[in-house]
């Protein structure tokens, strides 16, 4: 039996990640009762990073990985650099919480299981979109265009970087524009050296610190990043963003805000006379007992394929394939960035040098390819690369070299060699072929139709990864580097951890699911705020893009409801 509660809510969030803690902080800021809801379990800044600063002699398993739990319990999620015995504890189960996807092309739904979500493990790279991004559909006659451009999300920017913290260096480039810098953190001593062969002997190619939301200065209640190293493992500092260490605190201190953990929603409530969401459905995870909650307005921030389940499990007579379905665009349009692959090598000559510290960040070289009329290639839009330097470690040289017994440790204390890798992020275009649908036999456990995945990859994706294995191999070279090898590791979607789409933003019902504003063209009190609202991907973390739009969404609710529209 459904509960019915009414509540004194005027805004109710579903889901406490990067998303979710924006809106509720600019929502509960500006005055409105806010109520957010979270499936994962509860966890406390701080105290609740359990493997934080834990060695390995301390771990489950002395940091093992036990391999039958894995493949049993967490076959999926403990496919990301993240997941290890420090942060099991953030994760989902997958064996609890199963989805179906070809095994012949698979796709990687990666997600957490607390309050905080994926921001307590993302890699905080912080990069703007530019109208290259926001116009690339149009130019090329591809997917929908983009109903908003820089200038409309550029102040959005600004308001979130200077919130978050985001350290960086500014470079002038309109493909890349700059935001709100901290003071950047520095590059080690062979990146320079890269950095500089880079710009002497490849015009229009530029490396640079990465930009992230990794404190360099102090912010209010968070300290400057110390390079302690670990940061998947929680920040108890508050050095990197998280809306567990930052936008729900603050939030919570205006006296607006309230969180319900182990909080799943269903669908949507729809009132048909009104034509406007009424409320959610809610099952508590732990006693399975089922609510609906009201509120004015209603903003789904559950990641993108969270929110679009809820939008397609949200069916009446009125509504049989799903709520917004937005012409057949619900669910379609999936992307994420191709991944893992590049190149790496040793670069000799500067042995005497050795880098201190952990430093949580690495370069980046912004996108170089088709940015200019006439560029003739195989493939559409580009790719960036992410990547470093540092010394070979101990346990890596105890693979290379040779020997055994006290002059084999011996050697082991000396540092590796420098090695400099380069790993491509590509820009997957939007193809209505890659889908999520909802399975029409397989439930879970809470009774809820599971998430089936339909992805592959085309030929424009496939040929821009080979063109990147071969420019980072070309720029090694061209560095000095020897021992150079290339890596391609299976193409797998999902596993960027960048998926976007299936609940698009466009100017037309008919081939969108969300207007400019990421409001819901079926219902002006609905808005979809994360990576589910992305029109096109870009070849750039979008997380920064994430916060910006659910900010400037949530002053347009805000007015919205003063104006009484909503």
């Amino acid at each position: 039996m459904v509960e019915l509660t009414q509540l004194d809510v005027d805004a109710i969030v579903v889901g406490s990640g990067i998303s979710g803690g924006w809106a509720a902080k600019e929502l509960a800021e500006a005055g409105l009762k806010v109520l957010m809801l979270e499936r994962g379990k509860p966890m406390t800044h701080g105290s609740g990073y359990l493997g934080e600063h834990e060695p390995p002699w301390e771990r489950n398993f002395h940091g093992l990985r036990p391999r039958d739990l894995y493949e049993e319990q967490y076959e999926v999620q403990s496919t990301s650099y993240a997941f290890d015995e420090t942060t099991r504890h953030f994760w989902n189960n997958d064996q609890a919480n199963p989805y179906d996807y070809d095994p012949e092309h698979p796709f990687h739904w990666i997600r957490a299981d607390v309050v905080g979500g994926r921001s307590l493990l993302w890699a905080r790279q912080s990069y703007r979109w530019s109208d290259l991004d926001f116009e690339a559909n149009r130019k090329e006659g591809v997917g929908v265009d983009w109903p908003i451009r820089y200038a409309d999300i550029a102040p959005w920017y600004d308001r979130v970087e200077e919130f978050i913290g985001v350290s960086g260096q500014a470079l002038g480039l309109d493909h890349l524009p700059d935001g709100k810098f901290m003071q950047p953190m520095q590059m080690n001593v062979v990146e320079d050296h890269v950095a500089k062969v880079i710009a002497e002997k490849f015009p229009g190619r530029v490396m640079t610190i990465g930009r992230t939301a990794t404190l360099t200065e102090p912010l209010p209640g968070r300290a400057p990043c110390h390079y302690c190293g670990p940061c998947h493992r929680g920040c108890s500092t508050g050095s990197y963003f998280s809306s567990l260490s930052s936008t729900l605190p603050a939030a919570e201190a205006t006296g607006n805000f309230e969180l319900r953990a182990n909080a799943l929603v269903e669908s949507l409530v729809y009132d048909s006379d009104r034509q406007r969401v009424s409320g959610v459905r809610v099952i508590d995870t732990e006693t399975g007992a089922k609510t609906i909650l009201n509120a004015r307005i209603v903003f789904l921030c559950a990641s993108a394929i969270g929110s679009t389940q809820i939008l397609m499990n949200s069916r009446d007579g009125d509504h049989p394939y799903g709520f917004a379905h937005g012409g057949g665009s619900l669910g379609r349009y999936l992307m994420d960035h191709t991944y893992a692959a590049g190149a790496q090598g040793i670069i000799p000559g500067f042995e005497e040098y050795y880098p201190y510290g952990f430093r949580p960040n690495g370069i980046y070289i912004p996108r170089f390819q088709n940015l200019g009329e006439g560029e003739d290639r195989n493939y559409s839009r580009g790719y960036g690369y992410q990547g470093g330097a540092g010394r070979m470690s101990w346990s890596v040289m105890s693979k290379l070299l040779p020997g055994f017994g006290a002059n084999f440790k011996h050697a082991l204390r000396r540092p590796g060699p420098w090695v400099f890798r380069l790993a491509g992020f590509g820009e997957i275009l939007p193809y209505a072929h890659n889908r999520m649908t909802l399975h029409e036999s397989k439930k879970d456990r809470f009774g809820i139709p599971q998430v089936s995945f339909d992805f592959t990859f085309g030929n424009s994706e496939l040929n821009a990864r080979r063109d990147l294995i071969q420019e980072a191999r070309v720029m090694l070279a061209a560095a000095g580097a020897q021992e150079i090898t290339t890596f391609d590791a299976p193409m797998v979607g999902g596993a960027a951890i960048h998926e976007m789409g299936t609940a698009r933003m466009g100017r037309d019902p008919n081939t969108s699911v969300l207007n400019g504003f990421n409001q819901a063209h079926a219902a002006r009190n609905l808005f979809v705020t994360d990576g589910a609202c992305m029109t096109s991907s870009s070849c750039v973390n979008p997380s920064l893009t994430y916060m910006a739009l659910t900010a400037r969404a949530a002053d347009y609710a805000v007015t919205q409801m003063q104006d009484g529209v909503i």
